[in-house]
């Protein structure tokens, strides 16, 4: 178990991977020594084998957020942190895998002054092995640096590529940004599993990846529910690569996922040698769901379920994009589904696997994106978008890490990639192309958007969308009345006017995935109630016209989510968003997620019937 004297005063103590549970962990959260490299140097100055680095630091709160005790907004080229580590002695015989929740981006980990491992990405999990380095009754010096430059191309997310926070950026996170812990395994472990529901069958596959496949192994998987054992199977683990058991529940004992009823089983996994000795074991747990289409229909289970979607970007005032707490994390899963919203569209942010968790206990639905934003603007019109091929391989760890979680109902690697379709084929065209087939072949059981609103370039994705943020209820539904026709809104360039950014329209399920994001702030309405045009991008920003008051702002809350609950072809929306972010004050909460609206009016407007649940077509 994890120190118990450790977890009274640590952040965030919560065993960070709840969908591959052991009993034995060690968070390494809290008081870290920590410098700023501001020139990217400390290499060449000695920092790695400096016996202590010039400050303190809270992990894992990044040096931007007050809470980390650093609170440095500026830029900061590089940082290091470092500790000592003692390795427990029990711990003899046994693996030791150190593992980062994200570091944000370029991350070198070195123990004792030797190079353990290099990871790019700032949203993605990795881990490393520390077994040939850290000697368990021994103690190490663990040495991290987080390179995190202003310029270049990398994915960034909603994070400010210029100093002062605007409009929909916000404050940079540099460094470890989510929990790092130890964990102690067998010579011979269980690296992860893959879990398939097949809901009309009424089965499980279970995929585990080991780190070897030893003669005479096996593995034994075993199904629980309330009332107990639903059901086990066995497999010999030493003869093809990928272990593969297949589950079946029995009829009596079947319960699907769904929001309804987000109904949970248990899952085990334990490895066994060639005598049945147990050599590892691991828990999990399951949902028993489907998402299909059906024409213009996403059905979940086999029936229509209206997407009544909200926008979540996942910051915090004191924390930025690291929520303060567990209890954090299912606060928001709460509100939105207070304010009549199931499920939210997690935005330009991978969120953290307990956040996951929460929504797959809570029957929350999640459409899962990557946060690409960071490489527009670079080019002559019709290349302006450079997406890397490290876009590529992050996407492919997060469908790895989350693809298990039953409220993930579809992916979105891409948002908003603004560019001008024209007869080259260029790096967004590949790119985009690669995310897409790379998400179908790592998961063939849910839809997934080639990039949310535009640019559509790939003719058979999935689900086809737009972002719309007209502020007149009347106005919208002309401009997003036309699906029945065929002809459904679709987005311009916002920067080349007129100019078609993506491929037609083919007849797929299509919803609005953003729209709204009605400015209402409730201080500022009181102190520039002339003002109703101005948006100031620094202070107090929203989209499109202000509102005068609350009243208006319900009134057109109740317009705009109307039109689509009363097109029989949508599937559902997204309304932008679920807290104020900083600046944007554009959330049914405030940033502090006080209340600022009647909630309640909000959800009434919401949970009328839809049109598309009941076949009013």
């Amino acid at each position: 178990m994890n120190d118990a004297h450790e977890t009274a005063s640590q952040p965030r103590p919560d065993y960070p991977r709840p969908q591959l549970t052991r009993p034995t962990w060690r968070n390494l959260n809290g008081k870290w020594e920590f410098e700023i490299d501001q020139g990217d140097t400390g290499l060449e100055r000695g920092l790695l084998d400096q016996d202590t680095l010039a400050n303190i630091i809270l992990v894992p709160f990044v040096p931007e957020a007050e809470a980390s005790g650093v609170h440095n907004t500026d830029f900061l080229e590089a940082v290091w942190y470092a500790r000592w580590v003692d390795i427990p002695p029990e711990w003899t015989g046994r693996r030791v895998l150190l593992h980062f929740g994200a570091v944000d981006y370029d991350t070198t980990v070195w123990v004792d002054g030797q190079e353990v491992r290099r990871h790019r990405g700032g949203f993605t999990s990795f881990s490393v092995e520390l077994t040939d380095v850290a000697v368990p009754g021994t103690r190490v010096r663990l040495v991290v640096r987080a390179r995190d430059s202003q310029h270049g191309l990398q994915a960034r997310g909603k994070q400010a590529t210029w100093y002062d926070n605007s409009a929909a950026y916000y404050t940079r996170t540099t460094g470890i940004w989510q929990s790092v812990w130890l964990e102690p395994v067998p010579q011979t472990y269980i690296r992860r599993i893959t879990v398939t529901p097949h809901f009309a069958t009424g089965q499980f596959t279970v995929e585990t990846i080991l780190n070897a496949n030893k003669p005479g192994y096996a593995l034994q998987v075993e199904l629980r529910d309330a009332d107990g054992v639903v059901t086990t199977a066995g497999t010999p683990a030493d003869l093809d690569l990928t272990p593969t058991a297949q589950l079946s529940v029995p009829r009596e004992r079947v319960r699907p996922w769904s929001p309804q009823d987000p109904h949970l089983y248990d899952l085990s996994v334990t490895l066994l040698d060639e005598h049945g000795h147990v050599v590892d074991a691991v828990g999990s747990y399951c949902g028993l769901r489907s998402v299909a289409i059906d024409g213009r229909r996403v059905l979940i289970n086999g029936e229509p379920v209206f997407q009544r979607l909200v926008l979540d970007q996942g910051y915090w005032p004191d924390t930025l994009m690291t929520a303060p707490s567990d209890e954090a994390l299912i606060r928001d899963i709460e509100l939105g589904l207070a304010a009549g919203f199931n499920g939210a569209r997690l935005h330009q942010k991978v969120f953290e696997e307990r956040y996951l968790y929460h929504a797959d206990r809570l029957g929350y639905l999640v459409w899962a994106e990557f946060g690409d934003w960071g490489v527009r603007g670079q080019g002559v019109p019709g290349h302006t978008q450079q997406p890397t091929a490290a876009f590529v391989a992050q996407w492919l760890e997060v469908l790895e890490r989350d693809v298990n979680h039953p409220a993930i109902i579809g992916w979105c690697p891409l948002n908003e990639t603004d560019q001008v379709l024209h007869d080259r084929i260029t790096v967004l065209d590949d790119v985009t192309a690669a995310m897409f087939l790379a998400t179908k072949l790592a998961d063939p059981t849910r839809p997934v958007i080639d990039a949310s609103g535009y640019s559509h370039r790939v003719l058979t994705t999935d689900i086809y969308d737009s972002h719309n943020y007209e502020q007149q209820p009347a106005t919208f539904a002309q401009q997003v009345g036309g699906l029945s026709d065929g002809n459904p809104y679709v987005n311009r360039s916002q920067h080349t006017p007129g100019a078609t950014i993506s491929s037609p329209y083919r007849g797929q399920p299509y919803f609005v995935s953003e729209f709204g994001g009605v400015w209402w702030d409730p201080e500022a309405a009181a102190k520039q109630a002339d003002s109703a045009e101005h948006n100031d991008p620094y202070e107090s920003w929203g989209y499109g016209q202000k509102v005068r008051d609350e009243e208006e702002f319900h009134s057109r809350f109740e317009g705009l989510t109307g039109v689509l609950l009363d097109d029989p072809e949508m599937f559902g929306y997204c309304y932008t968003q679920l807290t104020d972010v900083m600046q944007e004050k554009n959330g049914i909460y405030r940033f502090d997620r006080g209340a600022k609206l009647d909630v309640e009016r909000i959800r009434k407007a919401q949970q009328r019937p839809a049109a598309y649940e009941h076949g009013d077509s």
